[in-house]
C-alpha cells in the first residue's frame, strides 16, 4: 500500500514538472490625464486610440487640476472617477466588454469628453 502512494507521489510530482503553470497575463495599461488647462486625454502605450480589445486594463489617471476630474464609464458596470478638488495619481482596474465607452471631466462635460470603443 506504501509503494502505490509513493508511486502516485512521484508520479504527480514528476507530471508538476514537466507541465508549466499557466503565465498570469499582467492587465494591460492606460494613461488617463487631465488638467492643467482644459484637457483630457487616454492613452495606450503612449498613443490615443479609437479600439481596444475586451479584457483586463489598469487605468492610470494623473489628475492635475484642482477644478477638473476624471470619469470613465460604459457597459459592465465602469463608472470609475477621480475627485474634482483633489490632485494626484490615481489607478483604477478595469475589465472592458464590448461596447462604447466615454471619459469625460464632470465639471466641463460640454467640452472636455473623449470616447472609444471595445470590438
Amino acid at each position: 500500500m506504501k509503494r502505490i502512494r509513493l508511486g502516485a507521489a512521484v508520479a504527480a510530482l514528476a507530471l508538476a514538472a514537466v507541465v508549466p503553470a499557466q503565465a498570469v497575463t499582467p492587465p494591460t495599461k492606460l494613461a488617463g490625464t487631465v488638467g492643467p488647462g482644459f484637457t483630457i486625454g487616454l492613452k495606450k502605450a503612449g498613443k490615443t486610440f479609437k479600439t481596444l480589445k475586451p479584457g483586463k486594463y489598469s487605468l492610470t489617471v494623473a489628475d492635475k487640476s484642482g477644478i477638473h476630474n476624471f470619469r470613465i464609464k460604459g457597459p459592465g458596470n465602469v463608472n470609475r472617477a477621480t475627485s474634482v478638488v483633489k490632485q494626484g495619481t490615481t489607478t483604477f482596474a478595469l475589465t472592458l466588454v464590448k461596447g462604447t465607452y466615454t471619459f469625460v471631466c464632470d465639471p466641463h462635460a460640454g467640452s472636455m469628453k473623449g470616447s472609444f470603443k471595445v470590438l
